[in-house]
Parts: structure tokens; C-alpha cells; sequence
């Protein structure tokens, strides 16, 4: 089992590219667990035909304890295991705790071992690093880290803090950062600048996405391009960099 974090700037993307990846991964033949750690419990949705899964800390509101997976998952597309987060009520709490009680109340109930999945994805909110949106760098819980980028400044501001994040943890056996994405926003000599920052960084690129109105075409249906149209330029984009990560696994 592989266990991969995905971040980036908020509204970047991340979960459009981590539930493609998903769906990537599940058509190469991969089992595949998907949580979303963000209190708008929205990175799963387009993989589960629009049916919103329970978020487990608003299950413990309600219930204050959880004693079965079915209450907190749903089976998505091509047999994704699809978990939420959740978070605070608006305004009050912290939602960095939210994703530590998540992987408590996870680890609990044996999640990994029940549904045996050879990748598990983090889709993290933003570029938060500190608390618990730290947990999947410094706790163990993921292995390799993605962050999904554009050529924008705060864009790639946002990657470099988070790279600086995980140079203060690269002496504790935590998770390694596996490489960037380009989201592409189609701005002026985006690929140089991306690349230009990558070498600065010492970090490979492992993906391309290009700008594409089909993404939000399938989005409003609920969809990945995976599942819309696999043999589309997005989709073949998202299988490669799948196929690259799952080459991975295996040299491991």
C-alpha cells in the first residue's frame, strides 16, 4: 500500500486532479481509497455520481463514536473507497484536528485493513502546513507528497512553503516529495516558469494538465474526464501520470 498526499494552493485544483488520479489509478487495475481532509467534504463527489458521503466529523457530532466503516464510506466509481473529513461547524473549532480524529477514528475501525487498497490519496486543504493539515507529512500517514502547481506567484508560493515544510521533516523518515503537477491556467510562458521554479527547488514535474473546458464539463455531471471520455487529451494526461506512480510502487 501506497499512501500519497496531495496539496497546493486552494482552488488550485487538487481535488479535481487527486479524484482524476483516482480514477486513473482504479482503470489500471489498482484498489484505491480516496479521503478528502477539507470541511467542505467536496473531494469525492465527482466520484460517486453527486451522492455526498457522511463526513465523519459530522457522524461523531451527531453520534459521538463510530462503530462501522459503512457509516463514514462510500463505494464510488470502479470500486474507489471514498471517505470525508469533514470539519468544525463554520466559525467554530479547528479543522486541523478534524483530520487527526479522522485518522484516529480510521485507524480504529481498521479502514486499511478492510478494504486493502493499494494507493490511498489525501486530498489536503490548501497550502496549510501547520496542525493538522501537517499530519500526513509528519505523522507518517503518507509516503510521498504531490503538490499541484500553475505558473500564478501565489501558486507557486504556496508549493515552495510547502516544499520548505517538508525540508524540516527530511531527517525524520516522513514523507518525500514525489514531484509537482502543472495545473495549467494557460499563462504567458507558464511551462518556463514552472520548470524554471522546479529546478529551483531540486523537484521533478510528473504531470502536465492542460487548460481544458471538458474538465468543468464533466465536473457539472458529477464526473471525472476519466469517466467521461478515457480516451480524451485530459484523461490520457491523468493515465500517464497515474502510470507513473504506480511505477513507483512497484520499484518499491
Amino acid at each position: 500500500m501506497k499512501k500519497i498526499a496531495i496539496y497546493g494552493k486552494g482552488g488550485i485544483g487538487k481535488s479535481t486532479v487527486t479524484s482524476s488520479l483516482s480514477a486513473a489509478l482504479s482503470v489500471l487495475g489498482y484498489r484505491v481509497m480516496q479521503i478528502g481532509c477539507d470541511p467542505k467534504a467536496d473531494s469525492t463527489i465527482n466520484l460517486t455520481n453527486g451522492k455526498r458521503v457522511t463526513p465523519i466529523m459530522n457522524y461523531l457530532r451527531e453520534f459521538h463514536t463510530c462503530s462501522s466503516l459503512d457509516e463514514i464510506s462510500l463505494v464510488g466509481y470502479n470500486g474507489i473507497v471514498c471517505v470525508e473529513a469533514g470539519g468544525p461547524i463554520p466559525g467554530l473549532g479547528c479543522a486541523g484536528r478534524g483530520i487527526i480524529t479522522t485518522f484516529n477514528t480510521l485507524e480504529s475501525l481498521q479502514a486499511y485493513e478492510v478494504f486493502k487498497p493499494d494507493f490511498v490519496l489525501y486530498d489536503v486543504l490548501g497550502d496549510v502546513v501547520c496542525g493538522g493539515f501537517a499530519m500526513p507529512l509528519r505523522e507518517g500517514y503518507a509516503d510521498e507528497v504531490i503538490i499541484v502547481t500553475s505558473g500564478e506567484k501565489m501558486s507557486l508560493y504556496a508549493a515552495n512553503n510547502i516544499k520548505k515544510a517538508l525540508n524540516n521533516f527530511e531527517n525524520r523518515n516522513y514523507a518525500k516529495l514525489k514531484g509537482l503537477i502543472m495545473n495549467c491556467r494557460n499563462i504567458e510562458n507558464e511551462e518556463e516558469i514552472v520548470a524554471r521554479f522546479a529546478k529551483d527547488i531540486d523537484c521533478p514535474i510528473i504531470g502536465n494538465i492542460p487548460r481544458s473546458s471538458s474538465i468543468q464539463y464533466w465536473e457539472e455531471r458529477n464526473m471525472t474526464p476519466i469517466q467521461g471520455d478515457i480516451s480524451s487529451i485530459i484523461s490520457c494526461s491523468f493515465l500517464e501520470i497515474a502510470s507513473q506512480i504506480a511505477g513507483s510502487r512497484k520499484e518499491n
